[in-house]
């Protein structure tokens, strides 16, 4: 399971820019005047519209599948709060915690974008609810149309 949403970047020639727009998320619309800069600006909106989601308690739709779209990640942190909000299914957070022989805030703050969790917290985290931690490096323009 990964985060990457697909999102549409057309060139505007009267403008002279790139506009980017999310498929899953409607409010996520951005721009740049390089490919690059579009993409940089594409992962900066993704990551504060779903932080945002999560904040106002707004449902998080799961990345939908496109041909025709390229495929940006949110940051690191968003990643893994996402990431356990959707693995953890049918557990609860008092479940895992107990599970940790730990407390219930302590879980929570996984699924916490603002949160910095260590690669520790998140493996025992991914382990009580059988999953695995998998980390990944992805190039910085992935071209996946």
């Amino acid at each position: 399971m990964n985060v990457l949403y697909p999102a549409t970047f057309k060139y505007d020639k009267s403008e002279k820019r790139y506009i980017v727009q999310f498929l899953d998320l409607p409010e996520a619309i951005t721009e740049g005047e390089t490919l690059e800069e579009a993409l940089f600006n594409a992962s900066e909106v993704l990551t504060l519209t779903l932080e945002g989601r999560i904040d106002e308690g707004m449902k998080i739709p799961m990345p939908s599948h496109s041909r025709n779209a390229r495929l940006v990640a949110p940051n690191a942190r968003t990643q893994a709060a996402l990431l356990m909000r959707l693995a953890k299914g049918e557990h609860t957070t008092a479940e895992i915690a107990r599970a940790l022989n730990t407390s219930w805030p302590a879980i929570a703050r996984l699924e916490d974008p603002r949160h910095w969790p260590n690669l520790r917290q998140l493996e025992r985290a991914a382990a009580a609810i059988g999953q695995r931690l998998v980390i990944s490096l992805e190039p910085v323009i992935m071209d996946r149309k």
